[in-house]
């Protein structure tokens, strides 16, 4: 009778694998597993048993080989592992068990549910899916608004079908906040949300708190907290992919939140690392930088006639401007960025959203003229208080000295207002041009 091992991503016989193609434990050093005897390709996986059938099987995938040797690291904890321990090639190619029947779970990176909801999956309406990326010139133009029921965003940022977009933040200013309003509000489909190296409590509070059942409805969570394997966080992105390119080619339009790219970027830092990549820029290898990018170029839109992967990847911003890698590589290679301001959210303001220094690439094709001019004037006259409200605020400043200042200044309550919502309000496309056009036609 066979084994019959299943993790989600795939299910087979291992007693049908070639025994040609397993070996003997050689060491375990940190992360790093090391074997020999046997030929697997980069990405592959394997399983590691324990020869006292004290401990599970471990599954691992390989990161690195040589004339003599593979690397392995493992998804799950070591324990148990020695040099009687058997490594046995698993599959060349890793894909996901995926169906409709996973909206509203919580899923870890090896596709296995983990929430707490007594309604079992059936596997019988699931397909085994590897992904299915698109030549950027098979991909359909874009042309169409993307509504995500933040005023701020619909009206001063605009988005569209298909962008890429980061948000960059530091810790505490309202990151996972506006992440739950988007969730909620975005007209899509399918909502794909990959929590990768949260800590635990947050991710909990995130789900049950912040995001709610309403907003877990149309949503599938992936799940990777910050003590899992680095190789599992890494995963994590990936898989958020793999769901999102699933649901793309049914035609469906998917919002695709990735929290947190740096997270990825630390986890890849740590398998580069431990394979001996050389350390380069603030210690990252240079298997960060050529990741990241082909992660984030996955999203966008279908073949014409197919849905849209519209993604947000937040960026912890972990040093000052223009010295973290991953905040520079992350705006040289999207469609646009939305900072958020510790500034503003000490104020009691959000979203905080600093426009200063956000921008949406994609704004221009996809809303009219008549937004476009009315946003513009409404970000400079922003920008002209926020250069001088230090003089404001102590009273130096003489009405009458700068027209547009004048306005900016007469104005500021107003903009601040439309700035301002509700983390329950929802506030459509339609309504947020509407009022935009109406508190600028003031100016």
């Amino acid at each position: 009778m066979g084994i019959d091992f299943e993790m989600g991503w795939v299910k087979r016989d291992l007693r049908s694998v070639d025994a040609e193609r397993s070996s003997l434990v050689l060491s375990v050093t940190g992360n790093i597993i090391e074997s020999q005897g046997f030929v697997a390709g980069m990405g592959a996986m394997c399983v590691i048993d324990d020869p006292s059938g004290g401990h599970p099987e471990v599954l691992a995938e390989v990161v690195s080989f040589d004339k003599e040797t593979i690397k392995l690291i493992p998804y799950h904890e070591t324990t148990g592992l020695s040099r009687r321990s058997r490594v046995r090639f698993f599959s060349e190619s890793v894909g996901l068990s995926v169906s409709d029947d996973l909206l509203g779970r919580v899923i870890n990176p090896l596709g296995e549910i983990i929430d707490s909801q007594q309604v079992t999956r059936d596997s019988r309406n699931a397909t085994h899916f590897s992904g299915s990326k698109i030549p950027p010139l098979e991909k359909a133009s874009i042309n169409q608004p993307l509504d995500v029921g933040v005023r701020v965003i619909n009206a001063l940022l605009t988005m569209a079908k298909g962008q890429r977009i980061g948000l960059v933040a530091g810790s505490g200013v309202g990151k996972s906040t506006l992440m739950a309003m988007i969730t909620k509000h975005t007209d899509a489909d399918v909502v794909i949300v990959g929590l990768i190296g949260e800590r635990g409590r947050e991710a909990r509070e995130f789900i049950e708190d912040t995001l709610g059942p309403e907003g877990l409805r149309k949503a599938i969570i992936v799940l990777a907290t910050s003590d899992t394997t680095a190789v599992m966080r890494r995963r994590g992105a990936e898989v958020c992919h793999i769901l999102a390119e699933y649901f793309r080619d049914k035609g469906q339009n998917v919002l695709l939140l990735c929290d947190s790219l740096t997270r990825v970027a630390h986890a890849q830092r740590e398998i580069g690392l431990a394979v001996g990549e050389p350390p380069t820029s603030k210690g990252y290898p240079p298997s960060v930088f050529t990741e990241l990018p082909k992660l984030m170029e996955r999203g966008g839109m279908g073949r014409p006639g197919s849905g849209s992967i519209s993604s947000i990847y937040t960026v912890l911003a972990e040093y000052d401007e223009g010295m973290d890698p991953i905040v520079e590589i992350a705006r040289a290679t999207l469609d646009g960025q939305i900072m958020l301001s510790r500034q503003l959210a000490d104020a009691g303001h959000y979203p905080a959203i600093d426009l200063n220094g956000s921008i949406s690439r994609l704004a221009a094709k996809v809303v009219s003229d008549e937004v476009l001019d009315a946003a513009t004037r409404y970000r400079r006259y922003w920008s002209l208080y926020e250069q001088n409200k230090d003089i404001i605020n102590i009273g130096a400043y003489k009405s009458g000295a700068d027209e547009s200042l004048d306005v900016a200044v007469r104005m500021r309550s107003s903009m601040v207002k439309f700035a301002r919502q509700s983390v329950d309000l929802a506030a459509g496309m339609d309504e947020s041009a509407e009022s935009l056009l109406a508190l600028m036609g003031e100016s």
